[in-house]
């Protein structure tokens, strides 16, 4: 499903135009990328959180050359879906 489908969705079972439902599924993309760069974790009960892992720093090898690099710590976005989330789609029978 991409974001165009989820906008369609969201406009047909709500009646609002798809123009004011694309700027508000935006805004909330908007709003979670900008509370994850700022080192904020956003909590969607029901749903699952957008958190941020750190990574610890870790030597890596390029095989081909056959020398070592140091890739630094750094932090990285991640989804955990929420327990009602995962049992639903656990139990989903196809």
């Amino acid at each position: 499903m991409t974001k165009a489908d989820i906008v369609n969705e969201v406009s047909r079972n709500t009646g609002i135009e798809k123009l004011t439902v694309q700027k508000a599924v935006e805004a909330f993309m908007e709003s979670v990328k900008d509370s994850l760069v700022d080192g904020k974790n956003v909590y969607l009960r029901g749903f699952g959180s957008f958190v941020v892992k750190k990574r610890a720093e870790k030597t890596a090898r390029n095989i081909s050359k056959n020398t070592t690099i140091i890739i630094p710590s750094h932090n990285i976005p991640s989804f955990k879906p929420a327990k009602t989330f995962v049992s639903k789609v656990k139990n989903q029978v196809k």
